[in-house]
């Protein structure tokens, strides 16, 4: 899992949440699908070595449900 977040000056510091982009063993694409729907230009993203800020409140919602599931099977 890729922690990402919009750089500074991309949108207000409101929007600039820590977002939840499920990894791929290939090169980071250039659109960054996030958990929550939301889709992120790599070209104006940072990829966080951790969490940084206030995460998405969506992604981290549906990443421990994707944990539950996970668990369940």
């Amino acid at each position: 899992m890729m922690i990402v977040r919009l750089r500074r000056g991309i949108v207000g510091e409101t929007r600039r949440v820590c977002h939840l982009v499920p990894a791929s063993a290939q090169a980071i694409p250039a659109e960054l699908r996030a958990l929550c729907g939301e889709v992120l230009q790599r070209v104006q993203a940072d990829l966080l070595d951790g969490l940084r800020g206030m995460p998405c409140d969506r992604c981290l919602a549906l990443s421990t449900r994707s944990l539950r599931l996970e668990r369940a099977s």
